[in-house]
């Protein structure tokens, strides 16, 4: 097995670390924070002192990031994974990014001899912990065999989109669905509350009908009250939609319906839901609705 290293612990690289490690996968980190490390060193990772380090001791480096400028500072900054001797490495590129920052990023890579795979992945921390993640991958089919390994410990799938780009653009594509999905049903929930209806009701028809999303029965209890673990934050969906909404603009989609679902997400992290699971999203709607008509119209037998 080849060395890995892995830089990025949030909950999903977190996720991730732990695979590798339960697969034997020799493991070498670094965050910014190295708290978030403590697990993963407990379990026998190794630490890092910064991504140049990970680059000179790992033959393949994963790396799963906040956003379009920490995959910049991280790859290309002073003592980043690009800054020192790295022929031959393997770069894998995981975050939620625009797809021109891998554009940009791939003949960097290119240049110090090493390889760049863009392998977003779709599914969210219970999936990763149990290896069922969905990877989209873009670059050279013979660096996804030599990555196919490591990848499989957390993936249920692995699907190779083509060349450098194309699996960030699918996951893209992937997740404006999905957050315009979630927008769309805040905004009838809201609707169908303010004249009367409980989340019970719609929740008991909407799961009857080709209308949801499979994550809609998954996320019910969660819209129902049950206490849960954040899966995937409103503050995420609001960045993910930022490189969704820039990348369509930049090839002529005008993405009306995804600038409309970042205005709902962006309002809602202002709101102070950022931190909250993206089902929030639906209290929040519905929680504006009572502000704007407080004297919701309820139905009556005689409406």
């Amino acid at each position: 097995m080849e060395q890995i290293g892995l830089i990025g612990l949030g909950r999903m690289g977190q996720a991730i670390g732990m695979r590798l490690l339960n697969a034997g996968f020799p493991l070498c980190v670094y965050n910014r924070t190295r708290a978030k490390a403590d697990e993963l060193l407990a379990n026998g990772a190794t630490w890092a002192a910064s991504p140049a380090e990970v680059a000179s001791r790992a033959a393949i480096v994963l790396t799963i990031l906040t956003d379009d400028q920490a995959v910049e500072q991280v790859y290309c900054g002073e003592n980043g994974l690009l800054s020192g001797d790295c022929e031959s490495k393997l770069f894998a590129e995981m975050s939620t990014i625009r797809t021109a920052t891998i554009q940009a990023l791939e003949p960097r890579v290119r240049a110090k001899g090493a390889h760049l795979l863009d392998a977003p992945v779709s599914g969210t921390v219970e999936p990763a912990r149990q290896g069922q993640l969905l990877t989209l991958v873009g670059g050279d089919a013979a660096d996804l065999e030599r990555a196919r390994p490591a990848f499989a410990t957390f993936s249920r799938r692995i699907v190779h989109m083509g060349p450098s780009g194309s699996g960030t653009t699918m996951k893209l594509a992937l997740n404006m669905a999905m957050a315009i999905f979630w927008a769309g049903l805040s905004e009838a929930m809201a609707m169908g509350q303010q004249f009367g209806l409980t989340i019970e009701q719609m929740l008991d028809v909407y799961l009857d009908s080709p209308v949801a999303l499979p994550a809609l029965r998954a996320k019910a209890p969660l819209l129902l009250g049950e206490p849960h673990e954040v899966a995937f934050d409103v503050t995420g969906i609001r960045k993910d939609l930022l490189a969704m909404v820039s990348t369509a603009q930049s090839v002529g989609v005008p993405a009306a319906t995804g600038s409309s679902a970042l205005g709902l997400f962006a309002a809602a992290t202002a709101a102070d839901y950022g931190d909250r699971d993206l089902v929030a999203i639906v209290e929040y709607t519905a929680e504006q609705a009572r502000k704007t008509f407080p004297h919701s119209k309820k139905l009556t037998s005689d409406s």
